[in-house]
């Protein structure tokens, strides 16, 4: 017997077009799937129709039918579910509700009622699984995006759920922390659903492949099936890298740090001394494990810190796109929303959405968006003031392979005209002209040869 079947399932949140349609599937036992499509196409909400969370948390209209471990989701409250499915959310911010990384993961224990003396050992095996028992002690409030997200990742494996529902688990984790959960996952051997847009990632556990676009399910094949459908019907999701980025010669020098130093505590250096300099016409990636200060480096370049030690000197004006933007959407409308940064200029606008592929939502509210299209509407708020130095943090974090390619062509033409690329990444399918690497303790600056198409 299957642990979950959809039947003719479909679902619109209120006042929008149906994010599922006709969707009909089963889910084995100890089977793991890939779940691909591009951004908005409906796989984050059929995750949360499989968790309940649609349509008991997210109103809108609900037909069909979903049964998991025998329950149907229209009488069972997700709350009910709770310990059967775990669900890490696309948002890791969003998903926290203690204050200290280790009581966040015996949250969900205590709620289930494992008994006590269970509960820390578990606690303790789930962050190791993922290399973060360093992170015991720490506010979840002051810890980077990849940090975050392996304290999520590690909450939802020390419930050891039947069923796990992944929404973009790898988007903010450096390589190592990838693989050791790829590996957790794997000897759980519980059903896994996980929707990545990294592609090559997923695949790499999957078993099953379902493709979905346009709220409905186009592909559901074995793994072999798929790569070959892919290939053939969805290039973008096959290759994964994007094209090389082509050098071109750089011009003066357009963002200059010398010796910066920043804590957020005595006891806890992160920048120790970092010298960094960008030059027009340059793409240049901040690369480093969870923790070692690229955001932190970012947002003193970008004048939203002030470093302890050192100097920053930014020849023109400053653009930065936060790790999570949604959170700062302040408009109603998409078009509002990037208009804002041009004095109301919405001709201007117009065309930063459509350089994004959003002109369509242009009278949409940003919240109405997938994670990914706010991603992109983000940077577009951000870049349609056309700032000589650009600072851009995991702008790849939602973003499906069609997207990430565009974005890779956009950004060399942003630097060619002379402006300056700064990107904080784990992603190593975005090309750049350069790679500055810190060190894991955050306390210095490792600089890359300039390299094209790397």
């Amino acid at each position: 017997m299957a642990l979950a079947s959809l039947v003719n399932l479909a679902f619109s949140y209120p006042a929008a077009a149906p994010a599922l349609e006709d969707v009909s599937l089963e889910l084995e036992r100890g089977e793991v799937v890939a779940l691909l499509g591009p951004s908005g196409s409906g796989k984050s909400t059929l995750l949360r129709a499989l968790s309940g969370l649609v349509p008991h948390f997210h109103g809108g209209r609900f037909s069909g039918r979903v049964v998991v471990a025998g329950l149907d989701t229209r009488s069972t409250r997700p709350a009910r579910l709770a310990g059967t499915v775990a669900t890490v959310f696309q948002d890791p911010e969003d998903q926290v509700v203690m204050t200290i990384a280790a009581n966040e993961v015996a949250f969900g224990l205590e709620n289930l009622g494992v008994p006590p003396e269970e509960i820390w050992p578990r606690v303790e095996r789930a962050l190791a699984s993922v290399d973060a028992l360093h992170l015991w002690g720490r506010k979840t409030v002051e810890l980077s995006g990849g940090e975050l997200q392996r304290v999520c990742l590690a909450a939802a494996l020390a419930l050891e759920p039947e069923l796990l529902l992944l929404d973009e688990p790898t988007s903010q984790l450096d390589p190592d922390a990838v693989v050791l959960f790829l590996s957790a996952v794997e000897r759980l051997g519980a059903t896994v659903v996980i929707s990545e847009h990294r592609v090559a990632r997923a695949l790499e556990l999957a078993t099953r492949v379902l493709f979905v676009d346009g709220g409905r399910v186009v592909l559901d094949a074995e793994r072999e099936g798929a790569l070959a459908w892919l290939s053939s019907n969805r290039p973008a999701w096959a290759r994964g890298a994007c094209d090389p980025v082509t050098q071109a010669p750089l011009g003066e020098l357009a963002l200059s740090l010398r010796g910066i130093s920043f804590g957020y505590h005595e006891a806890l250096p992160v920048l120790d001394g970092v010298d960094l300099d960008v030059r027009r016409g340059e793409i240049l990636a901040l690369e480093g494990p969870n923790g070692s200060g690229k955001t932190t480096l970012a947002r003193i370049a970008a004048g939203l810190l002030d470093s302890q030690a050192g100097t920053v000197e930014a020849r023109g004006r400053v653009g930065y796109l936060s790790q999570d933007p949604g959170r700062y959407l302040a408009k109603e409308t998409a078009l509002e929303e990037v208009a804002l940064a041009v004095k109301g200029d919405e001709q201007r606008a117009r065309e930063a959405l459509d350089r994004v592929g959003l002109g369509w939502a242009a009278r949409r509210h940003p919240r109405d968006l997938s994670s990914g299209e706010r991603e992109r509407l983000a940077l577009a708020a951000v870049a349609v003031a056309e700032p000589d130095v650009l600072i851009l943090d995991e702008p790849t974090r939602g973003v499906d392979p069609e997207w990430k390619a565009a974005l890779g062509t956009w950004l060399e033409h942003y630097a060619a005209v002379g402006r300056a690329v700064v990107v904080a990444t784990h992603d190593r399918e975005l090309p750049v002209h350069r790679r500055v690497g810190l060190c894991v303790t955050g306390t210095q600056a490792r600089t890359g040869e300039a390299r094209v198409g790397v």
